[in-house]
């Protein structure tokens, strides 16, 4: 425990050169620690280093001011080379009260080598309680094994503002640049294009906290890095996956965009409502859940695609809706943006635990296409692909996302617009002779697509089982016929499938099996694994409807063959048949054969050196774990 200042009051000026860093800044909601760590993470993109950040957000809007249930914040974790996800313990964690470090020690963020860099106003708290706690805290870090250097930031930010706490976020940006050897212009550029509608006095003030920012690290922190910058040559953007999401559906020519605000999937609604009509679409903010998709499918039944975006519980709403997509075949795009659930559940935190209710949540025979974007980067142009699926197909598809590729930046090259990602025009021509509304193809299920407005290609959209003219048909032959061709499109587009590619060797002793924002998390630990001399690889899936191909042979190549997901699991030898996770279950009942299976549900991202925890327990090389958050969800 000490208070970083050098005996000269100037702190050390040779900066230490690192691969990598994981920073956290955490406070009290409404302190800004997200703004601040965003801005952080753009300077950091901008100047040539890789980044990924995940937002810390509590599940409640206003929670109580120092509880540990309500820290506030964001991780970035920023390197010489592509960051994939948000890697294991912080080594420098920014607190502007100690209350909040409690809530993500409990979550593992923190480790004995990790610096907190904490507000000290609270040593010297009117109410004797708080100082009571901020004592005990001291004491208790200390124990744990972690660096704390108190700083009395509300005492220097005292000096600018009249509420410090209005302006602890940019001095603390102030500090992170100076550590970090960050350049001050490029941070005060960001910060007058981040309070540009503000006005200037905003602006200057924020410059003035920045700049005072600096000079107090110079004077009191006693260390410094420098994280040299990526190779790259190409171009690169900088976003979070629901702007990436955003700009899909604007690069793939869908002209509208229905949903109704719901965590973690409004930010896509906020962006396009700003620059939406600029492409000549717009945003329907609907009055609900059923009236954002029932309002999507009507702009599809006209000719143009249309997308909702929503959560879980949205998508419960959505469900009849959906049904009648299938069964009438009209085309539509549905992004998810998963939480955790069931119900309202965790609204801010992450889980991957809407795969079955994507698959399966409709009355009767339902089939659709899903998919899973694994990146940012995928984010954008999966939307792309699925605007194109679902007009070939004349079906529904589900983007699957999750609040981890939704509020987490990064960046990757920057997409050149091409015209064959567009719609095409609505077609007003004739319509064929003869021809019935669903003329469906025997092999592959597709039918053309009437549109209203075509002269002879007129017919009464229903939700009722019906013929090939669209008639309203209960004999059990048309019926058979209409699920048939359904179904068969979903094997058609299987058809056109190739393998996906396996990471590392293609066999050996463990495979593990992810889908979904694991990606970078899973990877990771398996080049770390192998580093180890373990034969582990991995394979992602991209499409969980229809299933991928090739796994058959992908998974015999391998002794063990193990899903890891972020959804609920029965723990292994907690009951006589565990529930599988979601994904398991699905590859079980795809592939008639045994998978084994861990997940959790902590509502965080998965960490590489847990997933190679999990490798080590299952290839029997370490006893199994005894950290709290690895107890779950293995079992086959």
């Amino acid at each position: 425990m000490s208070k970083a200042t050098t005996k000269n009051g100037t702190a050390q000026t040779k900066p230490q050169t690192i691969d990598e860093h994981i920073v956290e800044i955490v406070c009290d909601s409404g302190e800004g620690a997200q703004k601040a760590g965003t801005l952080f993470a753009t300077i950091s993109a901008k100047m040539g280093n890789g980044i990924w950040t995940v937002e810390i957000i509590p599940a409640e809007i206003k929670p109580p001011a120092r509880s540990r249930e309500g820290a506030s914040g964001n991780r970035i974790r920023v390197g010489s080379k592509e960051m994939t996800n948000a890697g294991d313990e912080a080594n420098l964690v920014v607190a502007l009260n100690e209350q909040v470090l409690y809530g993500r020690l409990s979550q593992d963020a923190y480790g004995p080598e990790t610096t907190i860099l904490l507000e000290s106003v609270w040593a010297t708290d009117p109410d004797a309680n708080i100082r009571d706690a901020y004592t005990a805290a001291l004491a208790d870090f200390s124990a744990r094994g972690l660096n704390v250097i108190e700083l009395p930031i509300h005492e220097a930010c005292s000096e600018l503002m009249t509420d410090p706490r209005l302006g602890k976020n940019i001095f603390v940006l102030g500090i992170l640049c100076y550590i970090y050897q960050r350049d001050t212009a490029l941070a005060k550029q960001e910060i007058a294009n981040i309070f540009a509608k503000k006005g200037e006095k905003v602006i200057s003030t924020n410059h003035a906290l920045l700049d005072a920012g600096v000079e107090f690290a110079i004077k009191h922190i006693p260390f410094t890095y420098t994280i040299p910058n990526m190779d790259v040559t190409d171009d690169q953007v900088v976003m979070n996956g629901n702007v990436a999401v955003a700009l899909g559906v604007m690069a793939s020519g869908m002209d509208m965009v229905s949903m109704y605000p719901i965590t973690p999937a409004t930010s896509a609604s906020h962006y396009l409502a700003g620059v939406f009509d600029q492409a000549g679409g717009f945003v329907h903010q609907a009055e609900d859940e059923i009236a954002a998709i029932g309002f999507a499918l009507g702009a599809s039944y006209a000719g143009k695609t249309a997308c909702t975006i929503t959560s879980g519980p949205g998508m419960a709403l959505k469900t009849e809706f959906i049904g009648l997509a299938v069964m009438s075949e009209i085309p539509i795009v549905i992004v998810n943006v998963q939480r955790g659930g069931p119900s309202t559940g965790l609204p801010t935190k992450v889980e991957q635990g809407d795969l079955l209710n994507a698959m399966y949540a409709a009355t009767g025979d339902a089939p659709k296409i899903i998919m899973a974007p694994a990146t940012i980067e995928e984010s954008f142009y999966s939307i792309i692909t699925a605007r194109q699926l679902a007009e070939a197909f004349r079906t529904p598809v589900i983007v699957l996302t999750d609040a981890n590729l939704a509020t987490g930046q990064t960046l990757y090259k920057r997409p050149v617009t091409k015209e064959d990602w567009l719609a095409p025009p609505i077609d007003q021509s004739d319509w064929h002779a003869g021809t019935p509304a669903y003329a469906w193809n025997e092999e592959t299920g597709i039918s053309p697509r009437p549109i209203p407005g075509q002269k002879g290609g007129e017919y009464v959209l229903t939700g009722l089982a019906h013929t090939p003219e669209s008639h309203v048909a209960y004999n059990p032959q048309a019926n058979q016929v209409g699920c048939d061709m359904r179904s068969r499109k979903i094997a058609a587009l299987e058809q056109t499938f190739t393998p996906p590619k396996v990471h590392g060797d293609e066999s050996g002793d463990l495979l593990i099996v992810g889908w979904g924002s694991t990606l970078g998390a899973i990877e990771e630990a398996v080049d770390r694994a192998r580093a180890k001399g373990h034969k582990v690889s991995s394979v992602h899936l991209r499409y969980l409807s229809p299933m991928e191909v090739g796994l058959e042979e992908i998974f015999a190549k391998f002794k063990k063959v193990m899903t890891v997901e972020i959804n609920y699991s029965d723990p292994m030898g907690s009951v006589a048949h565990p529930r599988p996770s979601q994904l398991a279950m699905m590859l079980r009942a795809h592939l008639m054969q045994e998978v084994d299976f861990w997940s959790i549900v902590p509502g965080q991202p998965l960490g590489p050196n847990q997933i190679v925890g999990v490798i080590e327990d299952k290839l029997g090389t370490t006893k199994p774990s005894k950290k709290k958050n690895e107890k779950a969800g293995a079992g086959k």
